[in-house]
């Protein structure tokens, strides 16, 4: 059985390392990834770890302390103390590698040194992702992706919004679930039926699938990725038909990531749609979403006025946090 070796630091994982991996891969019997991490590094070495053994489940991904300086030997004496044997094949995409494999006792393979196949490296992507999307995995994209979410009180255009930001930035949006939830909800009853109301597990259920299916629509996010309310706002949303928070749904919408927050303001006209009960409580709402907003550190860009101006506002913020001069902004020739 050969054994075949990469050590590396994936900072991030890109799709020069999984050319990389895949053909060591291809060439062994087995393979094993070594990924040094440090505590200074942004991306946290689990996260790596994590990513990798999505991208390549047929191999063997090892998280070790990166403390030693970049000297070959020192690794190759470290990695035999590791592994307590030497592989059969060592490959890299870098110039140290013919001398690590020869400390190791290892034959080396050197896979596309020249970057022809794939050209990027990690240095280029972490001083620029948003540039870089289409060289990460699904996984990998996910954490670089702006979240943007359009929060407020009922009826204020959130949905609408989130839309159309979503189609103005080409990228993806997510709905929100707890309306698809009450929706079915509404469905099911009878006028002979005890009028529905919201259970405190039933905001928990609703907080963990709102932030799941934010997680899975980040993977497929250009650039950005737009959310009509999050699990954040659940745990206010709770507060208004319970009379108090739920620790559990606090907790969840702690874990949360965001960029940047869109607050819609409630001066705009309550329309009715036949399931909304909370117009004479939008300003309340408002005010909780603020004060809550106010604890946390999260950009937060308020909207008001009409529509067209609400979004024009929305528009510039994500503009401002995306760094970009977008084509209706440029001087006409």
């Amino acid at each position: 059985m050969t054994l075949g070796f990469i050590v590396g630091k994936f900072y991030p994982p890109h799709r020069g390392h999984k050319y990389l991996i895949d053909e060591a891969r291809r060439q062994v019997d087995r393979l094993i990834v070594m990924v040094p991490h440090h505590p200074s590094q942004t991306i946290p070495g689990e996260v790596r770890k994590a990513w990798l053994e999505e991208i390549h489940p047929d191999c063997e991904i090892d998280l070790v302390p990166d403390e030693l300086e970049d000297d070959s030997r020192e690794w190759a004496e470290f990695t035999l103390r590791y592994l307590g044997f030497a592989p059969d094949v060592v490959f890299s995409s870098e110039d140290y590698g013919p001398e690590f494999a020869r400390l190791l006792g290892a034959r080396h393979v050197m896979v596309d040194r020249e970057r022809r196949v794939v050209p990027i490296s990690a240095t280029r992507i972490r001083a620029a992702p948003l540039d870089h999307l289409d060289f990460l995995e699904p996984c990998v994209r996910a954490w670089y992706a702006k979240r943007v979410v359009v929060i407020g009180a009922e009826s204020t255009g959130k949905t609408t919004l989130a839309g159309l930001l979503a189609e103005r930035f080409r990228t993806e949006w997510v709905p929100e679930f707890a309306r698809e939830h009450w929706e079915r909800k509404i469905g099911r009853w009878t006028p002979g039926d005890a009028p529905p109301s919201w259970s405190p597990d039933e905001f928990l259920e609703i907080a963990l699938e709102q932030q799941k299916r934010e997680e899975a629509a980040a993977r497929r996010a250009n650039r950005v990725l737009f959310a009509d309310t999050n699990a954040f706002a659940t745990g206010t949303w709770h507060e208004r038909y319970r009379g108090v928070r739920d620790p559990r749904v606090d907790a969840v919408g702690a874990r949360d990531k965001v960029d940047l927050y869109l607050l819609t303001a409630p001066d705009v006209p309550f329309v009715q749609d036949g399931l909304r009960d909370g117009e004479h409580i939008r300003e309340w709402m408002d005010q909780r979403f603020a004060e809550q907003l106010a604890k946390g550190r999260t950009p937060v860009a308020r909207l008001s006025g009409g529509y067209a101006q609400r979004f024009a506002q929305a528009v510039a913020a994500v503009e401002r946090l995306l760094g970009m001069v977008t084509p209706h902004d440029e001087p006409s020739s």
